[in-house]
């Protein structure tokens, strides 16, 4: 469902859910979800050994565990994730798989393997309320929101295909995690937490993976902002920004006729105060539109001498929109500009242009 253009959706249409998996759960949970089925609780920690370190999801090859065993548990193993198509770029280094959840729905993640690291970027909604023009995902609307299992399942496979050397590189493993593919994270926001304490729980209860690894996007939902400081989760925030004046920024990102530009960063500066980490500021560079070099003056004084990094992002077109990247020198300028401000500022690698790496390209094809 399209949106009407600055419309705003908060509260995800009611679906069906997906069925209770594993990953759902806390430990705890685990351990009276499998007494529930009849069997011994230490079972929880075997089912999550084989889950979380191992990334088996097939109880038939869960040999420690009686054939008995293996049938009531299953249960806790439901497949949530179908693949429907996987498109790799970079000598295939760099993976782009549209999945379908339980009910239809289609989701994207993207597995990009560095030299030194190798980063998942999840989605934690199908579609999105935020409605940002410049984004595909923001002009298909919000489907649903995921279930935590099925935000973690994104991770999960990927540390499937690498550790089995699907990956050009040799067996790997997942060291970062941005959730920077379909949705407002903080507009999901317990199952996106859920999902975070499953990512960086040690092994079994979780995936075991340094919370410094992990950033959380937002458009700016400042009271979710303020609710995570509290967690005591230190990832890393990523602001999508994308303008630093409020007359731009309504157009571009709409949640800002709610919480306006210095708001927005007053909540960024006390996650900051709170946790010790840096702030990443997203801003996609569009083409006469946020690419003036004196909107780089303006961002620059807003973030200058701030634990602030800004990543500038060469827009990655949608087919027939009329938002386009901006032209090099443009580019060059706008970071001569914050560089002059001593920001720390770079342009993100575009890795997965020729795939429709954007996320909410592929599944808008479907």
């Amino acid at each position: 469902m399209s949106q009407q253009p600055g419309q705003l959706t908060f509260v995800a249409p009611r679906r069906a859910k997906p069925a209770r998996h594993l990953a759902d759960l806390s430990m705890a949970e685990r351990r009276a979800a499998v007494t529930e089925l009849g069997e011994k609780a230490f079972r929880a920690d075997q089912l999550s050994r084989h889950y979380f370190e191992r990334h088996t999801a097939d109880v038939a090859e869960m040999t420690d565990l009686s054939a008995a065993a293996r049938d009531k548990l299953s249960a806790l193993l439901p497949t949530l994730l179908t693949p429907v198509k996987e498109l790799t770029t970079d000598g295939g280094t760099t993976r782009k798989t549209l999945w379908r959840l339980f009910d239809g729905a289609l989701v994207e993640s993207v597995l990009m393997r560095y030299p030194e690291r190798v980063t998942m970027c999840v989605s934690s909604q199908a579609g999105c309320g935020m409605n940002c023009p410049f984004c595909a995902t923001g002009q298909a609307g919000l489907t649903r929101n995921m279930s935590t299992a099925e935000i973690v399942e994104q991770v999960v496979s990927g540390a499937r295909a690498l550790a089995a050397g699907e990956v050009p590189g040799g067996p790997g493993r997942v060291s970062n995690i941005v959730f920077m593919g379909m949705g407002e994270p903080l507009a999901n926001y317990k199952q996106v937490i859920g999902a975070v304490r499953r990512i960086v729980d040690p092994a079994p209860h979780g995936l075991g993976i340094s919370a410094r690894g992990v950033t959380v996007s937002t458009v700016g939902l400042v009271p979710a902002i303020g609710k995570l400081a509290e967690e005591g989760l230190p990832v890393t925030l990523a602001l999508s920004l994308h303008a630093p004046d409020d007359e731009l920024r309504d157009t571009l990102v709409p949640i800002n006729t709610r919480w306006k530009v210095a708001e927005v960063l007053d909540a960024a500066w006390s996650y900051a105060a709170k946790t010790k980490r840096r702030i990443s500021i997203e801003y996609a560079l569009i083409k006469d539109v946020n690419d003036q070099e004196w909107r780089a003056d303006l961002l620059g004084k807003l973030v200058r001498n701030k634990l602030v990094h800004v990543n500038l992002i060469p827009l990655n077109p949608t087919p027939g929109s009329k938002w386009t990247a901006s032209r090099p020198e443009d580019e060059r300028a706008f970071v001569r500009r914050l560089e002059f401000h001593g920001v720390p500022v770079t342009v993100r690698d575009t890795r997965g242009r020729e795939i429709d790496g954007a996320c909410g390209q592929l599944a808008a094809a479907e």
